[in-house]
């Protein structure tokens, strides 16, 4: 009766123990760490995602996932899942059913991220966001609703942002946000819809969360401005152990965790201490970058403030820099041509020649067509070139504009570090 009585105790505080949830894209990143953060209370699994094989850039599969989950204590069933295809949802939700019982969790997780305007965005890539984002969280949901209102404490998660029609959020990259979006309107229809039966939220980071496919965005180096995965775990796993009347919200995982009694958050950090990147969708992110910027960055120079005065200088000297620290070496890694289309006091065009011989810069168009265009203003130009301004922070606050080859623009900012000692 004693052991009886410690094993219920102990499944008290393992909140999630005996559970199902089906994650997709739980073969890394969040959904994983959702994934390994249930499965130490010793849920069970289903590891619904694409990569049964490994891939080149990306790492992990279905099947070493499985591992980690059974690794830390849980159950695992991995299944091949592309959410765009109904037989293999229906075919894992089944194989979940009979495996397992029953499902109790969803976690929309899976997703699709392309970062251009609407000339940029072929419809392939719009199909593939509106496929995935929209109508696979849709879709999984659906198939899913059955099953979950047979449990006790049934949850759907998407990870999805707060509805905000600011414009700055579509003017960018409109097909993205729209796609995104159709997760969150997802958590708006269908908590109202079984409002009482499941529960249904959203949670999305404040910051930039260091991902595989974080990294192919920003490259290696955005991980110092990023936290880790577990933070979105944590916050997670604090939702799905609420009780269904717990439903209809939009929550970032900072705020919640603080209510939850977390204090210190450098342990979820990648670099603690360094300035983290706002994510998307949330408003006070542009005054968040402002406060960002100015807390570290470097005093102003004499060049700095003949820019504040509106003298041309600035401008011109910064190009003249870069061109003296071009070889070789930096054409054959970046490979691209660059072009600024700056406003402001110092407004003209100029561009940077990164893919021919041992590379160019100067005022005017660029002598061949280039591959990525930036439209900004000249007083932040100097700024991104000095390393006050990052162009990833640029970009998400809507200072920067980018058009044409979004991998060839994420090269830049590798670049500026690599120039910043000289300007």
């Amino acid at each position: 009766m004693l052991l009886l009585k410690n094993v219920e105790a102990s499944n008290y505080f393992r909140k999630l123990a005996g559970c199902t949830l089906f994650i997709t894209g739980a073969s890394r990143g969040i959904g994983k760490a959702i994934a390994l953060k249930a499965a130490k209370d010793g849920a069970n699994i289903v590891v619904a995602a694409k990569t049964a094989q490994e891939h080149p850039k990306l790492p992990g599969t279905i099947y070493t996932a499985a591992e980690e989950i059974i690794a830390a204590g849980g159950k695992a069933l991995p299944c091949i899942v592309d959410v765009r295809d109904e037989n293999q949802i229906c075919a894992a939700v089944e194989k979940a059913v009979e495996t397992f019982g029953g499902i109790d969790i969803l976690v929309n997780n899976a997703s699709a991220i392309n970062l251009t305007g609407t000339l940029e965005t072929s419809m392939k890539k719009v199909d593939l966001m509106m496929g995935i984002n929209s109508r696979g969280t849709y879709l999984t949901s659906k198939l899913c609703i059955p099953h979950l209102t047979k449990s006790k404490n049934p949850h759907i998660l998407n990870l999805s942002p707060p509805l905000n029609l600011n414009p700055v959020w579509f003017k960018n990259h409109c097909a993205y946000t729209m796609a995104k979006y159709g997760m969150s309107m997802c958590v708006l229809g269908m908590a109202e819809e079984f409002k009482g039966v499941i529960a249904v939220n959203a949670l999305w980071p404040r910051t930039a969360i260091y991902t595989a496919a974080m990294e192919m965005l920003g490259g290696v180096g955005v991980g110092k401005q990023c936290r880790k995965p577990e933070i979105m775990a944590d916050a997670a796993y604090a939702i799905l152990s609420k009780p269904k009347s717990f439903s209809g919200n939009f929550v970032i995982d900072e705020e919640l965790l603080k209510q939850e009694g977390v204090k210190d958050f450098d342990p979820y950090a990648v670099a603690p201490g360094h300035p983290l990147l706002p994510d998307f969708f949330l408003d006070e992110t542009p005054d968040e970058v402002s406060k960002q910027l100015a807390a570290h960055a470097v005093p102003p120079t004499s060049e700095d403030k003949r820019s504040q005065l509106g003298a041309s200088g600035p401008v011109t000297d910064t190009f003249k820099i870069i061109q003296s620290s071009l070889n070789s070496d930096v054409v054959k890694s970046v490979q691209g041509i660059y072009q600024f289309e700056l406003s402001g006091e110092n407004a003209g065009t100029w561009h940077l020649d990164l893919k021919n011989e041992n590379g160019s810069a100067g005022q005017g168009e660029a002598p061949k067509k280039a591959d990525v265009v930036m439209s900004l203003d000249s007083g932040d130009f100097v700024k991104m070139f000095a390393g006050k301004l990052k162009p990833t922070m640029a970009f998400m606050s809507g200072k920067l504009k980018i058009k044409g080859d979004m991998a060839l623009a994420i090269k830049l900012e590798k670049l500026m570090s690599q120039l910043k000692p000289k300007l």
